[in-house]
């Protein structure tokens, strides 16, 4: 296996994770702003815990490539469930674009899941 496909797993899956560890610490500060937000669309606040859970979790999880499969698949369900409640108002271009950079993220999470973690993933233990 070439060295560049060695590294390129992990830096992949950290690369890929990193927001939604941020975004679910973000969250955490900014709890009652983001409740009101989420109600404010429809969606139940009280969802908020389980976001903040899979946001970081999920996150780390794929980072330390662990149990990637089946995280990456409900990272990319997330992201498509959030696009369509979040950014599907395709009048305006920023909400279009963020609609699509969701629909991205997602793709490259199924890749994780038709894939595996790759290389230096605790997937790998033996």
């Amino acid at each position: 296996m070439l060295a560049v496909q060695l590294y390129a797993a992990p830096a992949g899956r950290f690369l890929i994770a990193i927001m939604f560890v941020m975004s679910g610490i973000g969250k955490i500060t900014g709890y009652s702003g983001t409740q009101a937000y989420m109600d404010s669309v429809g969606v139940p606040g009280a969802l908020l815990p389980l976001v903040i859970l899979l946001e970081v979790a999920g996150g780390i999880a794929i980072i330390v490539g662990w149990q990637t499969r089946l995280v990456a698949l409900a990272l990319a369900g997330f992201c498509v469930i959030s696009a369509i409640l979040f950014h599907a108002n395709f009048a305006d271009q920023t909400q279009m674009i963020m609609f699509l950079k969701n629909i991205a993220i997602a793709g490259g999470f199924l890749f994780l899941v038709a894939n595996g973690s790759g290389a230096y993933a605790l997937d790998n233990r033996k």
